[in-house]
């Protein structure tokens, strides 16, 4: 007897209603996200983009096959950030070698970074740079079609050319030149286009083309690595909320001219914003933290947060939702997997999930409430085999390394008792006794004034 499959459901930016998701080819679901510019290290936000669609990508796997899905997510190794990184660290060096050289670095530590976080690996990670041929063909066919023009040493997008320009972020070329941050230069036809090649100077990285030694646009990229690999029209395009205009807006506009297709792609799902305790992250600020500052040193909370902990705390809210990524919501996050590892004892993933425990999962990533479920099933219901197998699906491993009995919480005990006698001699002993076996603990203040103490199992 075959089961049948879960109906995934999805908002859709592009029509800005959730439908049922129904892909192209069900033997070949297609997903692609912009990825990392790799110039330096990732923060926390490039971390929820990475979360968001790597849940994502597990999920279609869990529902059509792991054989029949292909995740594409780009790495970006060309932009002016890392022109700028590459002349500082590698002066020495021909600028295409340096900003290999930058670009290599900073790309390694990004795939350990969001490796930390419980990210399964693309199946396809495009650079740009080993992708300029499929740019220079696109935009070649932009030409062709009357899309794009060659000007003042650039190829730009002619946005009138495309009667429909806006629909992804809901505005008209009027809106988007109010106010927009967009160079207006002399030689563009008008003022909404946009480069789509520009020449490179000699101490510019850059590549032969009809136009001329240059380098491509940023949008062009990911128009050009899509189709490579998913085809000129594919069935979900994610990205953050930021890349909404101009970046997916012009990825659209791209495509569709250069193929004259109806869609880039059928669904567009976007993550939304982080903040860092109520404030914009930035490094004005010094909220400014990177994922392997939160994984590797002890700069927000005074500790060092588990990849497993930094991974649940994002998928408390809703993806489409704001974030406010504070150190309360990294310790709830904490003490819940805390409290499910120790509820689930020894107990193993069940080996398959019924369809009723991925329903909300399915439901345009209802993480809250899987999360909720989850803890029903481990704490309340019994059922630690199937809410450890939610779990797993969401890409977070409940484990525990050692068993914190009886005789450890009166360890924890009497040190709490020392502390409050002064006796920091014993206090010492007995967090070095804990240490050895793994436990960490915490100390803090409760609303009274009170000394009071958290522990962790170390991972």
């Amino acid at each position: 007897m075959t089961t049948a499959k879960p109906q995934i459901s999805l908002y859709n930016t592009l029509t800005r209603s959730k439908a049922p998701f129904v892909p192209m080819d069900a033997t070949n679901v297609r997903l692609y996200a912009c990825g990392p510019t790799v110039y330096d290290f990732a923060h926390i936000g490039n971390g929820r983009a990475a979360i968001v669609f790597d849940l994502l990508f597990r999920v279609l796997r869990h529902v059509y096959g792991p054989e029949h899905v292909t995740y594409v997510r780009n790495i970006t190794d060309v932009d002016d950030k890392i022109n700028a990184r590459a002349l500082r660290d590698h002066p020495d060096l021909p600028l295409n070698e340096a900003i290999r050289k930058v670009t290599e670095t900073t790309a390694a530590q990004y795939q350990k970074d969001v490796a930390a976080l419980g990210c399964l690996e693309p199946s396809v990670q495009p650079r740009a740079t080993e992708n300029i041929d499929e740019m220079q063909a696109m935009i070649g066919a932009l030409i062709a079609r009357g899309h794009a023009y060659a000007a003042g040493g650039e190829v730009l997008f002619r946005t009138r050319s495309m009667p429909d320009y806006g629909q992804l972020s809901g505005r008209n070329l009027e809106d988007n030149l109010a106010g927009a941050r967009i160079a207006v230069d002399a030689h563009k036809e008008d003022p909404a286009d946009f480069v789509l090649w520009k020449l490179s100077s000699p101490e510019e990285p850059g590549w032969d083309s009809p136009w001329g030694r240059g380098r491509p646009g940023w949008h062009i990229e990911c128009s050009a690595m899509s189709e490579r690999y998913l085809g000129k029209t594919f069935d979900i395009h994610g990205g953050g909320l930021d890349l909404i205009f101009p970046h997916h807006e012009n990825e659209i506009a791209q495509s569709r001219c250069a193929h004259g297709s109806h869609a880039m792609a059928n669904v567009w799902m976007h993550n939304g914003f982080l903040m860092v305790e109520g404030q914009k992250m930035s490094k004005s600020l010094g909220n400014f933290f990177t994922i392997h500052q939160l994984l590797e040193t002890e700069d927000f909370g005074g500790r060092k947060w588990p990849g497993e902990v930094l991974r649940l705390a994002m998928l408390m809210t809703s993806y489409r939702e704001p974030i406010d990524f504070t150190v309360r919501r990294l310790e709830e996050a904490l003490t819940l997997l805390e409290r499910w590892e120790r509820a689930a004892g020894d107990a193993a993933p069940a080996a398959q999930l019924s369809s009723d425990l991925v329903e909300r999962l399915v439901d345009d990533l209802d993480t809250p409430a899987v999360i909720n479920r989850i803890h029903t099933l481990i704490l309340e219901e019994g059922r630690a085999a199937d809410g450890l197998a939610l779990a797993a699906l969401m890409g977070i491993t409940v484990k525990r390394d050692v068993a914190v009995d009886d005789t450890v919480a009166t360890q924890i005990a009497a040190r709490l008792a020392a502390l409050n006698a002064k006796d920091f001699a014993e206090a010492d002993r007995i967090r070095n006794d804990l240490a050895e076996q793994g436990i960490a603990l915490m100390d803090y203040k409760d609303e009274a004034g009170q000394r009071q103490t958290k522990w962790e199992v170390k991972r």
